[in-house]
């Protein structure tokens, strides 16, 4: 199983109305799968700040955590994503390796 197919398994827990989860490594490292981009719609998030949402997918995610160096999230609620449609696109790298 991939670290992409791993994080879709985790994120399965908070029922997502929309799950996304993309390895998008190749734009920052060579051959590793370390920077991933999550696009998750969750009813669980309504009433929750960013903060909130994301320490709750960070819960979720558990140990998965450790083994990779980045996860960008997007988190909405089915109202928010009606209203939006999309997540932005991830910026370029500025490095790190």
């Amino acid at each position: 199983m991939t670290m992409q197919q791993r994080i879709e398994t985790a994120l399965a827990a908070l029922q997502p109305e929309h799950l996304q989860v993309l390895d998008e490594s190749h734009m920052h490292s060579r051959g590793l799968q370390t920077h991933y981009k999550a696009v998750l719609v969750s009813e669980q998030f309504a009433g929750l700040n960013s903060v909130k949402r994301h320490q709750k997918v960070y819960a979720t995610l558990g140990d998965l955590m450790g083994q990779f160096h980045a996860l960008a999230l997007h988190t909405y609620t089915p109202q928010e994503w009606a209203t939006i449609g999309a997540a932005p696109a991830s910026p370029t790298c500025a490095g790190g390796h």
